[in-house]
């Protein structure tokens, strides 16, 4: 192994204890990696990536030993977004990341690990894949909810993460936020009225998106959820007959960002190694493999392969509608900004 560090370790122990997963690269999660030939990279992820980076790792390393004869071991780590993004800052050795939104990669751009220009190294603004916002509810859908201003009605309990550790959350908040501006006819103030109402009803904020999802469906807490689409789906699959997912009439492109963490792979010698494994999220066969996940592929071609999955007609703002991550952050997820206001003022 060329290189085993501390970081690593904890990284290793974090999936093993907490997550209870691994990536197939790696071996048997009790399994050590002392000895074993080949070079190591560590994927920095969020929270919901954790079933298709598993078997996303198998299929890369195939193909990396077919092309390069080498082996390669995928170390993963998952958490929320905002939270894996600091990690990296303060230490953990990431080759890559792979975060819920490009404003967590701009703060480790920020932080002189990555270069800037980062989001033109690979095409789609360097999304390999997208998704979007819905609401997971239970079978029969007894409380009759069906958009954003049902989730403001007295009586539903929310389930929804933090958006200060969560790039989810952000998702989840700027597609509320999208749908009271259009009923609103884009007063601020209506609109902040209504967010407070929607955060007021909040049962529990968990730090990730994952989190959120178990809250909701292993612990059998709230009304709804707000969450990732491919999250909703992968809850009705692991319980069949057990949850039913709306669609909202106004929801958000959300698109996770990847990026090579240049200092550090600059330090382990594994650039191409990282460049190659984003570089392989866009070919056929990673595209089909995350559409089969429930991530929407950035390929046009592909994504129409899914339309019987996928609402293709979703009306979808973006992130350029509100400016921009970096504007975005400043006024709705900073420390004193808009979410700040809004969840202080709840109670």
């Amino acid at each position: 192994m060329k290189r085993i560090t501390a970081v690593c370790w904890m990284i290793i122990v974090m999936v093993i204890t907490v997550s209870l997963w691994m990536s197939g690269c790696v071996g048997e999660a009790d399994s050590s990696t002392d000895g074993m030939e080949g070079t190591e990279l560590l994927n920095v992820s969020y929270d919901p990536t954790r079933e298709f980076y598993s078997r996303y790792n198998e299929l890369f390393c195939r193909h990396w030993q077919e092309s390069h004869g080498e082996e390669v071991h995928i170390i993963q780590s998952h958490g929320g977004s905002g939270s894996q993004a600091r990690s990296v800052i303060e230490g953990n050795e990431a080759d890559v990341v792979t975060l819920a939104l490009a404003h967590d990669i701009t703060a480790i751009e920020e932080s002189g690990l990555i270069e800037q220009g980062w989001q033109e190294k690979f095409e789609g603004d360097s999304s390999p894949y997208t998704s979007t916002i819905v609401f997971l509810v239970r079978k029969g859908n007894e409380k009759g909810i069906k958009d954003w201003d049902d989730l403001v009605k007295e009586g539903i309990e929310v389930i929804t993460p933090n958006p200060k550790t969560s790039g989810g959350a952000c998702w989840n908040f700027l597609a509320a936020w999208a749908y009271w501006q259009k009923q609103d006819g884009g007063d601020e103030e209506k609109t902040q009225e209504q967010m407070g109402r929607l955060y007021k009803n909040v049962l529990v904020l968990d730090s990730g998106a994952r989190g959120a999802t178990n809250t909701f469906v292993e612990n059998g807490q709230g009304d709804v959820l707000i969450a990732w689409e491919n999250e909703a789906y992968l809850a009705m699959d692991e319980y069949p007959g057990e949850y039913e997912m709306v669609t909202p009439s106004v929801s958000i492109l959300a698109q996770p960002s990847v990026a090579v963490v240049d200092k550090n792979v600059g330090d382990h010698g594994t650039e191409e190694l990282a460049e190659a494994y984003l570089g392989y999220l866009y070919s056929d066969e990673a595209q089909r493999l995350a559409g089969e996940n429930y991530y929407r592929p950035m390929n046009k071609e592909i994504l129409e392969e899914f339309s019987g999955l996928f609402n293709l007609e979703m009306n979808l703002v973006s992130i350029g509608d509100f400016g921009g991550w970096d504007k975005a952050y400043e006024t709705y997820f900073r420390d004193g900004g808009v979410f700040d206001q809004i969840y202080s003022g709840k109670e």
